[in-house]
């Protein structure tokens, strides 16, 4: 990597932060409607996948998705208009939070039915092989998807017809209000791939670094033909389920005990250490991240509503 390619990665993360901070007030103040999953704390799990992948490789997740589209190019602008539900968001106000996509970029969206998309995932990386198109498809989902049916019928038939899908699980440590040990039978997610003869890893996902290593050897892997491969990225989310979450499940000190290893700051650090950028390098894309934001909350609330004529628009596909 460059030093260019590891500053956009920085900027991407603080990116994600800051619009993810801004969405939290604004859903405070009434302008965001329905339900809001932040990705805080999460930033670099999306950000090292996404460095991995190539253009044709097609992006699925589930509804904490607003890094995600970030990650692909989508622009802060068409994101936060898509929160407040206008007609200038890249679903044209009519996904929200839950169902951001961009089919030109290849992210087939969020989806708010928990683990609804893995199957989906699979069918999409069974018409790439079908087709003999040199593309990958990369799943994300949580910790809590594995416990549903979705999830063992698409990661079994991925490996009976040796698809070209990475599996990824974002362990963030709890499915909603719920530890990982009271709703899961192994300790270790990864553990169910094995069930299914699929290789796997476990990766730190505080680091961004670690995951897009992580992704270039499994992408790699799953490009050559030989069949799916899982990921399980160690993460933790900073604020609730959703912004109604009270949190009553955790105390204050777990929390603060993942915040130390920040995946912001971590990564900060190490740009310092490793004199690949100075202090007042980070701090202007820090400074330019904010104005960005800013500008894209201004686009957003100055954006008209979707035409009530849109009710009947895309419904089916053309």
């Amino acid at each position: 990597m460059d030093k260019q390619e590891h500053l956009d990665l920085y900027h991407q993360m603080v990116l994600i932060r800051r619009v993810e901070e801004r969405a939290a007030e604004l859903y405070q103040q009434g302008k965001i409607g329905g339900f809001l999953h932040l990705y805080i704390g999460q930033e670099a799990v999306s950000t090292g996948l996404i460095a991995a992948r190539q253009p044709q490789d097609r992006v699925i997740t589930a509804y904490r998705d607003h890094g995600v589209a970030l990650n692909v190019g989508i622009s802060a602008d068409s994101v936060m208009a898509e929160l407040l539900g206008k007609a200038t968001g890249m679903s044209k106000g009519k996904g929200g939070s839950m169902h951001m996509a961009d089919v030109e970029k290849n992210f087939w969206g969020g989806h708010g039915i928990v683990g609804a998309h893995l199957p989906i995932a699979a069918g999409m990386a069974l018409g790439d092989q079908y087709s003999g198109v040199d593309a990958v498809t990369i799943c994300m989902f949580g910790d809590g998807a594995t416990n549903i049916g979705f999830f063992h019928e698409g990661v079994n038939l991925s490996k009976v017809w040796d698809l070209p899908v990475l599996w990824v699980c974002e362990n963030n440590q709890y499915g909603m209000g719920t530890t990982i040990e009271r709703a899961s039978a192994v300790s270790e997610i990864r553990q169910k791939a094995e069930g299914y003869g699929i290789p796997n890893e476990r990766v730190d996902g505080m680091d961004v670094l670690a995951v897009r290593a992580a992704a270039l050897k499994a992408l790699e892997f799953v490009r050559s033909g030989k069949g799916p491969y899982f990921l399980e990225v160690m993460t933790y989310r900073y604020r609730g389920h959703s912004v109604g979450d009270p949190e009553r499940y955790r105390d204050s000190d777990e929390v603060k005990k993942w915040q130390e290893n920040d995946p912001i700051g971590i990564y900060h650090a190490y740009l310092l250490k490793e004199k690949i950028a100075k202090e007042a390098e980070l701090n202007a894309i820090s400074e330019s991240v904010d104005k960005e934001v800013a500008a894209a909350v201004q686009f957003a609330e100055s954006s008209p509503e979707p035409a009530p004529e849109e009710l009947f628009a895309d419904v089916y596909a053309e």
